[in-house]
């Protein structure tokens, strides 16, 4: 068919169109090797966002061997001719994007990927990485001086990872303001459980290894990701609210009167329901494991972690933290007292709803129990820095700024404000600033003089 002249010159006149739009688009470059967060660098990447990991992974606590195969669906933000993912020491057999195998090189912590092709802004693409090796905790002041990360128990492998362990075990872009959704598929050997985020999607035996699939369909950052294998007895249900639940607890601590994990996580679960809004996940539980070396535990997304049988203010803590760290999470880690000061707040909101004591005197004996001239009252809540971003000055003081704001605005604005938080910035990132200006606005005050001196000012306010 041939066609007419006016057809030929809006096909040229299309072709020509498209030449300079693809002339004026940006040249591909490559991503940042991170998204550039004042007390991590290097974590996360530029240049995409991460969408979804498809993690398979297989571990054998006989040798300590980890043989891994993850698949990340992400788009491309800008026109990338190399984009980087976050990786610690393990060992990469192969890369490929979109099926074609890649080309790749290792610096420090970070993996360096080249499609045959560039990726255009906008496209999304797979990457699947296949790697393996002995996984290694990390260690330092940053936890507590405790290991974390990918730790070896006696049975199997406790996995915790705040803030930067993630990548210990998977390739990921590895900052909470990269969230992404997850399946989660882990093989051990049989007698074994694989207990990770979200929903239990199915278990098999075959052989001599045992196959679990979790899904996590609601956004989760890196480190919240768990799969923690040993054996375990199981327990499941709803709570009396109706939310699935799902509890792990390794057989060695079953005698342990201390604390009954199950009927705890499903009253605090519900009663959080209340104050902070609906529950944002599909299913909440405990993951509880034999292993106190590690002397912490972590708000894993949908399951807390715990490396023991712990205490009824240590399970409404990590609990609070699936509205406040989980479902909204910082936007840089220097705005971790969001996550902590308001953890820490939910225990003293706890005792006011047992009827043991009222936030307000958890307040008092807080504040009165510090002298003015502790080094408690150095740290700022507000940018703690990297080394003391765990400091206790970020839980307590940061739980204190919320006692303070609640008496300055009054009960009915303080406990709008909570669940107004966790809307709006549901399964996202936010910041100190972000927090602020809804205070103002919910409670209708200017209030930067009290975020100021609580968050921000060395030394001990007045009252």
């Amino acid at each position: 068919m041939e066609l007419s002249r006016s057809a030929r010159r809006g096909a040229v006149a299309v072709a020509a169109a498209s030449f300079f739009a693809i002339a004026a688009a940006p040249a591909p470059a490559p991503g940042a090797p991170g998204i550039g967060d004042p007390y991590f660098p290097e974590l996360g990447n530029g240049g995409f966002d991460a969408r979804h990991y498809a993690l398979d992974i297989a571990y054998d606590p006989d040798t300590d061997r980890l043989d891994g195969r993850t698949t990340l669906t992400a788009r491309a933000t800008r026109n990338l001719s190399s984009f980087d993912l976050d990786l610690q020491k393990l060992d990469v057999t192969g890369v490929q994007v979109d099926g074609r195998r890649a080309a790749f090189t290792r610096q420090g912590d970070e993996l360096r990927v080249t499609p045959r092709a560039f990726l255009r802004e906008g496209r999304d693409f797979d990457v699947t990485v296949t790697y393996g090796g002995t996984p290694e905790p990390l260690n330092g002041p940053i936890v507590f001086g405790s290991d974390y990360g990918w730790m070896k128990t006696p049975d199997g492998v406790f996995v915790a990872c705040e803030p930067n362990a993630a990548s210990t075990w998977f390739p990921s872009s590895d900052h909470p303001s990269d969230k992404a959704t997850y399946d989660i598929r882990i093989k051990a050997p049989r007698g074994l459980t694989g207990v990770s985020n979200g929903r239990l999607v199915s278990t098999r035996d075959k052989g001599g290894s045992t196959y679990t699939h979790w899904r996590e369909s609601r956004p989760m950052a890196s480190y919240l990701a768990t799969a923690t294998i040993g054996k375990f007895d199981v327990r499941t249900g709803r709570t009396p609210g109706g939310t699935p639940i799902y509890v792990a607890i390794d057989p060695v601590l079953a005698d342990s009167n201390s604390v009954d994990v199950y009927a705890v996580t499903a009253a605090a679960t519900d009663y959080w329901s209340t104050l902070f809004g609906p529950y944002p996940f599909e299913e909440t539980g405990a993951i509880v494991d034999d292993m106190p070396e590690a002397g912490f535990s972590l708000e894993v997304q949908s399951k807390p972690a715990y490396s023991a049988v712990r205490s009824e203010t240590t399970i409404v803590h990590e609990l609070a933290h699936q509205w406040f760290g989980d479902s909204v999470s910082v936007a840089h880690w220097k705005d971790i007292w969001l996550n902590e000061g308001f953890a820490t707040y939910a225990q003293w909101l706890w005792g006011e709803h047992q009827g043991t004591r009222t936030a307000h005197d958890a307040f008092l004996a807080g504040y009165g129990s510090r002298p003015a001239d502790s080094a408690f009252w150095q740290t700022l809540p507000g940018d703690p820095q990297r080394d003391t971003m765990f400091a206790s000055a970020v839980y307590q003081r940061g739980a204190m700024t919320l006692q303070m704001l609640r008496e300055r605005i009054g009960d009915r604005a303080f406990f709008a404000l909570l669940p107004a938080w966790t809307k709006l910035h549901r399964y996202g990132n936010a910041d100190t600033a972000d927090f602020v200006r809804l205070a103002e606005k919910v409670s209708g005050q200017r209030l930067d003089d009290l975020f100021d001196t609580w968050l921000f000012t060395a030394g001990k306010p007045a009252l």
